[in-house]
C-alpha cells in the first residue's frame, strides 16, 4: 500500500499565521512558491536568491542547519538502528554460548561472525531494489523508511525469543531484508539540505547517531541482559527470565524501534521532488489530531498548505502548519524539476566505480572491527597454566592467544568509550578539521589511522592485568591502553564516515538517481560488512586454535591500507555529471522562477 495515495491533491506550506487577524495584513504576506520546491511540513525547497546569498556571508553553526524539524525526525529514526545492533554485540557471545554450552569458544566466535554477516548480506541482495523503490512514484522515500523500522523492530522481537542457532540467524536475515533505511535516509538528507555548505554538518548526523548508539546501546544490552542470572535477588525466581534470558534488552529496543516508527509516520515529510506534495496517511492523521487538541479553528479558514515566502524560510522558527485564507491559490500537480531519468546502465561513471571501491573497502574493514571487537574483548583470558592449544606456547612479537575475558557489563562499557570518544569529537574537531582541510583531503589523511588501530588492537591480550588468569583482564594500565587503541579507530571513524557518505551522494552521476545511488552504496556496503565477518569470525576462531590471535586483525590493516591507496582515484563531484535532454533547460525554468520569487518576496 502506498502511504502516499490517502491524498492524491498537492498541498502547500503553511507559514505562521495569527488566527485573529487576514493572512495579507503586514508582516504575513505570503508568496507562492513553486510547488516543486516546497515539501509538506518543514519543506526542502530551495530558498530564494536574497536568502542564498545572505546564508554565505553568515557562519554555518548547527543551529543554522535548515529545516531542523525533518532532520530531527531523521535522526531520532537513524539512532534507534545502531542502538538495536550494539546492544545485541554487547551479549550475543554469551547468547549464542547458551544455545549450546558444550562448545568451544572459537566455533561460536564462528558463529558470531555467522551472525552478523546474516543480516548485512540479506542487506546486500535488498538495499539496491529499496533504492529503486525510493526512487518511484509508487513508492517513495517514506514508505521504504516505514518498512525498514517495522521490519526491524518484528525481527529484534524474534532474536530475543529464539533458542537455536538457527532462529537467530533466520531473524537476523529477515531484519536485513526489510531494512534499505541508511542508503534512504542520506538521500533525504541530501534532498533536505541542498547546499554543499550545510553537507558536512547535516551528513554528520548520522556517525554522531552511530556514536550515541554506541554509548547507550552496549550499557543498556550489558544491564538487561540475563537478568535472572545477574540480578537474582530481583529475577531469579521469574521463569520467563530463565526460559528467555535475552529477550528483555530486545523487548526494549523493539520499543524503540516501534517509537521511531510512529515518528517517521506521523512527523516526516516525504522528500521525492514528484511525490512530496502529497499529504500521505500519516501527515493528514497527525493534522487531524492536531485539529482535536487546538479545537475547531474558524470557519472562514481551511486547511491547505501555503508556501512562505523566502524570507519567512530564513527565520529561526520552524514551520509549522497553520490554517491558509480561502485565497490560497488552487491545488496543481507537482511536476518533477528534471524531466528525465537517468538509465541504471549509465549510473557507472569512472568516479561513481573509484568512489564505491573506496566505500566499499572502508565498510569492509569498519564492519569487520565492530565485529570482531566484541568477539575479542568476551573471549577468555589465555592461562598459562592450562594452555590452548595443549602444547602451545608464547612467542612475541607474533605468537600469543586469547582475549580480554570481560562480562556483558564492562563489554558494554568499552564499547561506550569507543561512543564518547566519537561523539566528543564529532562535536568539536571534526568542524574545524574538515573546514580547514576540505572533504576529500581529510578523509585521505585520516584513513591511515586505521591499519595503526588494527594492527595494535590484538597486543591488548597481553597487556599485564591486575588479576591472574584466567580472570578477566582489569586495572588502570589495561584500560589506559584500551583507550588509547580505541582513540586512534574512532578518530579515523570520526572523520571517514562523514566524508564517505558526502563523496557517494556528491558522485551521483545525475539528481534522478541519487536514491539508486545510495542504494547501490548500501548494497556494497552491506556485501563487504557480510563477507568481512564471515570470513573473520572464521580465521579468528581458527587463530585461537593456532595461538595465532592477531593474524585476523593483521589481514584487516592490511585491506585498510589497501583503502588509503584507493582513496587517491577519488574526486568530489557536483551531483550533477551527465547532463540529459532538457536538463539545461528546467534549470533555466528553476531560476527564472527563483529570481521570479525573489521579486515577489522584496
Amino acid at each position: 500500500m502506498n502511504i502516499n495515495r490517502a491524498n492524491e491533491h498537492p498541498e502547500r506550506q503553511l507559514g505562521p499565521l495569527s488566527t485573529g487577524r487576514p493572512a495579507n495584513s503586514d508582516g504575513d504576506r505570503l508568496a507562492a512558491l513553486d510547488e516543486d520546491e516546497v515539501a509538506a511540513e518543514g519543506g526542502v525547497g530551495t530558498r530564494t536568491p536574497e536568502v542564498v546569498q545572505n546564508e554565505k556571508e553568515g557562519e554555518v553553526t548547527w543551529r543554522s542547519l535548515p529545516h531542523r524539524k525533518q532532520l530531527i525526525i531523521l535522526t531520532l529514526a537513524r539512532l534507534s538502528e545502531p542502538l538495536v545492533q550494539t546492544s545485541l554485540q554487547a551479549y550475543m557471545f554469551y547468547q549464542l554460548k547458551s544455545f549450546d554450552e558444550t562448545l568451544p569458544d572459537s566455533t561460536v566466535a564462528t558463529q558470531a561472525g555467522l551472525l552478523a554477516s546474516s543480516f548485512t548480506g540479506a542487506q546486500f541482495l535488498t538495499a539496491m531494489m529499496w533504492g529503486r523503490i525510493s526512487d518511484s512514484d509508487r513508492g517513495g522515500r517514506k514508505l521504504v523508511l516505514l518498512i525498514g523500522l517495522s521490519g526491524t523492530a518484528i525481527s529484534c522481537l524474534g532474536f530475543g525469543f529464539s533458542k537455536t542457532f538457527y532462529q537467530a540467524i533466520f531473524f537476523r536475515t529477515l531484519g536485513g531484508l526489510s531494512n534499505g533505511n541508511i542508503g534512504v535516509m542520506r538521500t533525504m538528507v541530501s534532498e533536505i539540505v541542498q547546499e554543499k555548505k550545510y553537507q558536512s554538518r547535516a551528513f554528520l548526523l548520522f556517525p554522531m547517531t552511530f556514536n550515541i548508539g554506541v554509548i547507550i546501546g552496549p550499557i543498556l544490552g550489558g544491564l538487561l541482559a540475563n537478568p535472572a542470572g545477574t540480578y537474582p535477588k530481583a529475577f531469579g525466581h521469574m521463569n520467563f527470565f530463565i526460559h528467555y534470558p535475552y529477550a528483555l534488552p530486545n523487548i526494549v529496543s523493539a520499543f524503540f524501534l516501534i517509537c521511531s516508527t510512529l515518528g517517521v509516520f506521523f512527523g516526516l515529510a516525504e522528500t521525492l521532488g514528484s511525490i512530496r506534495h502529497h499529504e500521505d496517511l500519516g501527515m493528514k492523521c497527525s493534522r487531524k489530531i492536531g485539529e482535536l487538541f487546538r479545537g475547531r479553528q474558524s470557519q472562514e479558514f481551511s486547511h491547505a498548505y501555503t508556501a512562505v515566502s523566502g524570507d519567512e524560510i530564513a527565520t529561526e522558527t520552524d514551520l509549522e502548519m497553520a490554517p491558509a485564507t480561502p485565497t490560497t491559490p488552487s491545488r496543481q500537480k507537482a511536476i518533477p524539476r528534471w524531466r528525465h531519468k537517468l538509465p541504471f546502465r549509465r549510473i557507472f561513471t569512472y568516479n561513481v566505480i573509484c568512489t564505491l571501491v573506496a566505500h566499499t573497502l572502508m565498510a569492509t574493514h569498519i564492519g569487520t572491527f565492530n565485529s570482531l571487537w566484541f568477539v575479542f574483548l568476551s573471549t577468555p583470558v589465555a592461562d598459562p597454566a592450562r594452555p590452548d592449544p595443549p602444547d602451545f606456547h608464547r612467542r612475541l612479537p607474533f605468537i600469543f592467544t586469547g582475549g580480554l575475558g570481560m562480562p556483558p557489563r564492562d563489554v558494554g562499557f568499552a564499547m561506550a568509550i569507543l561512543g564518547i570518544i566519537g561523539i566528543s569529537m564529532q562535536l568539536f574537531i571534526y568542524p574545524i578539521i574538515n573546514t580547514k582541510l576540505g572533504t576529500v583531503k581529510s578523509w585521505r589523511i585520516f584513513l591511515y589511522c586505521f591499519p595503526i588501530a588494527y594492527i595494535l588492537v590484538p597486543y591488548l591480550s597481553i597487556v599485564p592485568s591486575k588479576s591472574k588468569p584466567p580472570a578477566e583482564k582489569d586495572g588502570l594500565f589495561v584500560w589506559f591502553c584500551l583507550c588509547a587503541v580505541l582513540f586512534i579507530q574512532v578518530t579515523g571513524r570520526t572523520f571517514a564516515l562523514p566524508a564517505t557518505t558526502i563523496l557517494v551522494n556528491n558522485a551521483s552521476p545525475h539528481p534522478s538517481v541519487l536514491g539508486t545511488m545510495h542504494g547501490i552504496g548500501q548494497s556494497l556496503s552491506s556485501a563487504g560488512r557480510t563477507f568481512g565477518p564471515s570470513v573473520a569470525g572464521a580465521l579468528y576462531g581458527v587463530g585461537l586454535r593456532k595461538g595465532i590471535v592477531g593474524a585476523v586483525f593483521w589481514g584487516l590493516g592490511a585491506i585498510a591500507i589497501l583503502n588509503c591507496i584507493a582513496s587517491n582515484w577519488v574526486r568530489e563531484g557536483d551531483g550533477h555529471e551527465i547532463v540529459l535532454e532538457g536538463d539545461e533547460e528546467a534549470e533555466a525554468e528553476f531560476q527564472a522562477a527563483a529570481a521570479r520569487r525573489g521579486g515577489v518576496s522584496r
